[in-house]
């Protein structure tokens, strides 16, 4: 085992930027009152190695902090000891196992395989009572991985254990956000997330408005050649089930593509007066094509089986601005910090904002003569970088993060939607993200739901997805029980909505309705009528009309005549099913089934 390097007292320790300084008092202020896990958000190059840094100083008990890959384990560990500390390396990737002193900076695959090194029983500063976790978006929800492994372990000695996570991209694939609740006051990953709060998040916009990071000046990139728009088009391409493109389908699309050598060459072309260009690639066979077209000698590739001495060789040579160019397949998005960067060239479409977010991190930070990151997508990828994460996956190509505001608690949630102009349209969002307060002090999610399941003992609003009522606990009547009865009933009609219409007419005393038709892919129909003319006419169709067919309900829209409802019918949806009964020798509209997810096939399902 190597022993520690020498470290000679720094007379000046490093100094913390504001918004460091801010992350660290608020991690105090939350662990001196609380022992739930806790999220910092800070962008790619912010320098979250210094607050881990900091905190690590200030901590009175033993710490602990991991990380995915031995660069960030061997960074982190710079940066404190820059502080003329000392502390250990527990990583197999950098030859030491050390787990003796105060602080201990160690990669999560070596600890999790040593968990004996780690008991406390036999130190004399006792169990240890913080952990880190760098890069924290790749802690997984299942309960027997590595990171949770490690946690289990240092609860067992010290139930009271603080644990930290620190990320640019607070969410996973799959997963949404992976932390529970936001320090500005609002919900947005699951109730049951491992991390509860989110203490602190520093906006990436704001980091580049005040020069802390260098700016990326985007361009949607396509070659023209013969008047024809030459680029790599990935939008047939369906995530696996893991979330991931599978590599043989990126291949298929990308081999041998005839847009490839003219790309690269534009890509050198702009590349004249940068000074770091990294390239990422589809999958390896396509790397492998870039890196021929590259300036011989001035280009190397890295990929996930490059051995650990070569990729140490070439990313060194990078560093040191031996080579121009960097070509890599998926294997250095985070924990690699080469700050000359300034041109980026992505040649793959990313699976999520969050990995745009890291290869584009890669070029932002400062370093002498840098003005600003270039950053050529020649892959059609959607994703705004300043944006925030919706946190749910994109449920059409077109939607986009919409603001719609909670009619009850007044809190501005984050949704996927889509506008029309400045008027929100359509959104997916379900239940208010806020939180809000009690007499007592409390915090919980408000309670406004946008979209909901009615119980029809207690009356209570459910979410859509809901078996039993949170309000009662009764088991919620299943939408394809109501189907299955209603189909059995001689004097009810079922109809599988293919469309709804919608008329301004006349009743029969000539005045204005409106009227509502459904109809089915056979043609069969079902109406209803409704009058706007006094308040309470509206009231009352605000209620049993508006509130389930708005695409985007809790945004306002008042209208008062049948005139306006029809004008504005983009704002509306249909029903998936509409069930009548037969009174008289009319239908009446009885029962209406939304977001049905059942066994019965729906009118847009239809081969």
């Amino acid at each position: 085992m190597t022993a520690p390097a020498a470290t000679t007292p720094c007379a000046v320790p490093p100094t913390l930027r504001p918004y460091q300084q801010a992350a660290v008092r608020r991690v105090v202020a939350h662990f001196r009152g609380s022992s739930d896990p806790a999220v910092v958000v800070l962008p790619t190059g912010s320098g979250k190695s210094l607050v881990i840094a900091e905190l690590a100083r200030l901590a009175r008990g033993r710490v602990l902090v991991l990380a995915h890959v031995r660069e960030l384990v061997e960074q982190n560990h710079a940066k404190y000891l820059a502080y003329g500390l000392e502390a250990d390396i527990f990583s197999a990737g950098l030859g030491r196992k050390e787990a003796g002193r105060q602080v201990v900076f160690g990669s999560v695959q070596s600890v999790v395989r040593n968990l004996e090194r780690f008991a406390a029983a036999d130190h004399p500063r006792g169990p240890f009572t913080l952990l880190v976790v760098d890069e924290c978006h790749r802690v997984s929800p299942a309960e027997d991985a590595s990171y949770r492994q490690v946690v289990d372990h240092l609860r067992a000695a010290n139930p009271r254990l603080k644990i930290l996570g620190l990320t640019a991209t607070p969410y996973r694939l799959g997963q949404g956000f992976i932390y529970h609740r936001h320090h500005h006051g609002m919900v947005r990953g699951d109730v049951d997330a491992f991390f509860r709060d989110c203490v602190f998040e520093q906006p990436l916009r704001l980091m580049v408005k005040q020069g802390y990071l260098a700016e990326p000046r985007r361009i949607d990139a396509a070659l023209f050649k013969d008047g024809q728009e030459l680029r790599y088009d990935f939008s047939a391409l369906v995530p696996a089930s893991s979330g991931l493109f599978r590599e043989e389908e990126l291949n298929r699309v990308v081999a041998g593509h005839r847009a490839t050598p003219g790309i690269i060459a534009e890509v050198v072309g702009r590349a004249r007066d940068r000074q770091g260009v990294m390239l990422f690639a589809a999958s390896v066979a396509h790397a492998e094509e870039i890196l021929g077209y590259l300036p011989a000698g001035e280009a190397s590739l890295v990929t996930g089986e490059t051995p650990s001495a070569e990729r140490k060789r070439i990313i060194d040579a990078f560093k040191a601005r031996e080579l121009k160019y960097l070509v890599n397949v998926a294997v250095l998005t985070t924990g690699f910090d080469a700050p000359h960067v300034d041109l980026i060239a992505i040649l793959r479409p990313t699976e999520s904002v969050s990995l745009y977010q890291q290869i584009v991190g890669r070029g932002l930070r400062l370093a002498p003569g840098k003005r600003d990151c270039l950053v050529l997508d020649y892959a059609g990828n959607p994703w705004d970088l300043y944006a925030p994460e919706v946190g749910s996956p994109k449920p059409t190509g077109d939607s986009e993060p919409v603001q719609v505001e909670c009619p009850a608690c007044g809190h501005a949630n984050l949704f996927w939607g889509r506008r029309d102009g400045e008027v929100v349209i359509e959104h997916f969002g379900r239940r208010c993200q806020g939180l809000v307060e009690d007499e007592r002090g409390k915090r919980t999610q408000c309670d406004f739901r946008f979209r909901f399941k009615v119980c029809h003992e207690c009356g209570a609003e459910n979410d859509i997805a809901a078996r039993r009522c949170h309000g009662c606990e009764t088991l919620l009547v299943d939408a394809d029980d109501k189907l299955k009865e209603a189909l059995r009933l001689r004097d009810a009609r079922v109809l599988r909505v293919a469309g709804m219409q919608l008329e301004a007419t006349v009743n029969g005393r000539g005045l204005p309705r409106l009227k509502v038709t459904y109809h089915d892919e056979d043609g069969a129909t079902l109406s209803e009528w409704f009058a706007l003319e006094t308040p309470a006419q509206r009231g009352a169709f605000a209620a049993a009309f508006l509130r389930e067919h708005l695409r985007a309900p809790g945004v306002p829209f008042r209208p008062t005549t049948p005139e306006e409802v029809v004008g504005e019918g983009r704002r509306l949806r249909h029903p998936d099913f509409v069930v009548g009964r037969k009174v008289g020798r009319h239908w009446q509209v009885r029962e209406k089934l939304f977001d049905y997810t059942g066994r019965y096939r729906k009118a847009a399902e239809a081969e």
